[in-house]
């Protein structure tokens, strides 16, 4: 099923058309129903390359449309805005053509792939190894998560890349650290387990920084490392794997798939780029690429110092080292040399809006990536305290993720045990085990949706209180709305699966019609989504779905559905709750969010 933002556009497009002219049709959803449930704007635009007034194109577009199977006779309001408002019949045709759910975990409520399959590749998450799993670590984890599960659902191909920190000056420390404290650990590299990463940091460096010597041991241990010395190797590597055996606790903990690629991977590839610059600077190819006071840079237009001087993008420092641009360069070259990646997306925070902005711009000046190639930054804010400060332990230090979503599921806990049963005391009746699995469930969710739903250039406040609230735009009211409609089935005695997949689908009712529409609309979402890379769209769009099937539950705003009749109308008010609970679901999949079936 295609979406009605997919349909109306392709319409008015035919209609533009045949006025003879081409142009955008600029569908969106109206912001007040009393305009209808879509709306036009293409009139405007097209006015002026028409030499028209805009309401003479727009009757010109509407006397051309054929569009009487989706809507009544479209409005010109205003100087040329055209609203539409769906038939029920339309409407009521489109839900019928969904099929039922053979599978729920993989549903698709009816929604088609992409017709045009990318391959993309979402760069997310990317922890440093030298310590353990942070609250900063959670927003570029949950953004990424949701973004690739939305483009992996639009049937593109995804490339999750973990851009992890396992190579610097710090690993050798780390290193020395490790061999002083755990010498078995270079014959024995698979032994090696580490019950607290931040506090091996610590006693390492201040072992760095009190003992010379062993400040010493650590510079030459890097340059064994950078050396590629066996025993060197073994012990960082034995590092790196335990490392990430915290980190992917915390990943599987969240749902959350990706592929390991640490800056070690791109080594011999930063010299690779390196060695290309070099030949664009050397054969006079680009002259954006020069030496600078000894740095080999990219010089950008558009890039200047506070003082207006040239701001270079550095990619080898005077000392020969190498940087982040040098890293980010290799990463470009892999994934759309190796990859074949046509879409990049790097989900890391608004401080680096810059550097990336350069980095774009650099790739793009050398020649290394085209225009078939789209770059972007999902830049997002920080994450504050509930006062709205630096979110930090009480001793000032930074709050470990773990710590913060074991917070979350106790708290989730005494929430779901105050929840007031949709049957009677069925709450009675569960196993410590499964009111373990709801406070997970329920708390991990709560974390990932308050995340989400905030527009992804803002900072929030994190607050339980809050993301935790059974009421409002939040994972446990989501939550329940979905368990409360698998509740419905159940009470009426009936497997939706099992419904007639011909039986018709009725619209009568105002609350009816309000609902087909919503459910409809999930189409809508989803796409906006996955071409903006906006959460908070879909966290929206299921809030105001949840709300609309609340109206048609009612009893005074609604309609009747366990004990309605005749039957058909049963039937169909009971697929409407079915259609509802499964968008709720496949929505929520698509946040990396679990559902349950009672709470």
């Amino acid at each position: 099923m295609k979406s009605i933002l997919e349909q109306l556009s392709h319409r008015v497009r035919g209609a533009i058309a045949l006025i003879g002219v081409e142009g955008d049709p600029q569908i969106q959803a109206s912001q007040d129903e009393k305009f209808g449930d879509y709306q036009s704007n293409a009139a405007m635009g097209l006015a002026k390359k028409l030499g028209r007034k805009p309401r003479e194109v727009a009757e010109a577009i509407v006397e051309k449309l054929d569009i009487d199977d989706l809507c009544e006779k479209p409005e010109i309001a205003g100087p040329g805005f055209i609203n539409f408002r769906l038939k029920p019949k339309f409407l009521a045709k489109a839900l019928q053509s969904i099929p039922l759910a053979d599978d729920l975990d993989t549903d698709r409520a009816g929604l088609l792939p992409a017709e045009n399959a990318q391959v993309v590749a979402v760069d997310l998450s990317s922890p440093n190894l030298a310590k353990e799993m942070h609250v900063g670590h959670l927003r570029s984890t949950v953004i990424g998560d949701c973004v690739a599960r939305v483009l992996e659902f639009q049937g593109h191909t995804v490339h999750r890349e973990n851009h992890v920190g396992d190579w610097g000056t710090q690993f050798g420390m780390l290193v020395a650290h490790l061999r002083r404290i755990r010498p078995e650990i270079i014959d024995r590299p698979d032994t090696l387990e580490i019950a607290d990463l931040e506090s091996f940091y610590v006693e390492a460096k201040a072992r760095f920084d009190a003992d010379e010597k062993f400040k010493e041991e650590s510079r030459e241990t890097v340059v064994a490392l950078q050396r590629g010395d066996a025993t060197t190797r073994r012990i960082w590597q034995a590092f790196c794997n335990e490392s990430l055996r915290h980190c992917h606790a915390i990943y599987d903990r969240l749902g959350v798939r990706l592929i390991d690629r640490g800056e070690s991977f791109y080594n011999d590839l930063m010299n690779e780029v390196v060695r290309r610059l070099e030949k664009l600077r050397d054969s006079g190819e680009s002259a954006a690429v020069r030496d600078s006071e000894g740095a080999l840079c990219i010089f950008l237009d558009g890039f200047t110092t506070r003082e207006g001087e040239p701001l270079p993008l550095m990619v080898r420092k005077s000392d020969g080292g190498f940087n982040y641009a040098t890293s980010d360069l290799a990463t470009i070259v892999h994934r759309v040399e190796v990859l074949k990646a046509t879409r990049i997306v790097y989900v890391v925070g608004l401080a680096q809006k810059q550097h990336f902005e350069m980095l774009f711009a650099a790739a793009r000046k050398i020649g290394w990536v085209g225009p078939e190639v789209r770059l972007e930054h999902l830049g997002f804010g920080n994450m504050l305290s509930k006062a709205g400060t630096p979110f930090k332990t009480r001793e000032g230090g930074t709050v470990k993720l773990k710590d913060l979503l074991d917070e979350a599921v106790a708290r989730a806990r005494r929430v779901v045990e105050e929840v007031e049963p949709d049957e009677a005391r069925v709450q009675r009746s569960f196993t410590p085990q499964q009111m373990d699995n709801i406070a997970e469930t329920v708390g991990l969710a709560a974390v990932k949706y308050f995340d989400l739903s905030h527009s992804m250039t803002s900072d929030y406040r994190f607050d339980l209180d809050t993301m935790l609230a059974m009421e409002g735009n939040t994972a446990p009211y989501m939550l329940y709305a979905y368990a409360r409609i698998r509740s419905i089935g159940r009470k009426a005695g009936v497997d939706f699966r099992a419904l007639p997949a011909d039986a018709p689908v009725i619209l009568e009712h105002a609350s009816e019609i309000a609902l087909a529409k919503k459910i409809l609309q999930f189409a809508d979402a989803v796409e906006v989504v996955g071409r903006e890379l906006k959460p908070n769209v879909l966290t929206d769009y299921l809030y105001d779905l949840a709300k609309a099937f609340s109206r048609f539950y009612d009893k005074r705003l609604g309609v009747r559905v366990i004990d309605a009749s005749p039957e058909a109308v049963r039937f169909s008010r009971l697929r409407l709750c079915d259609s509802t609970a499964r968008v709720l679901r496949l929505g929520l999949r698509l946040l990396g969010i679990s559902t349950i079936e009672q709470m």
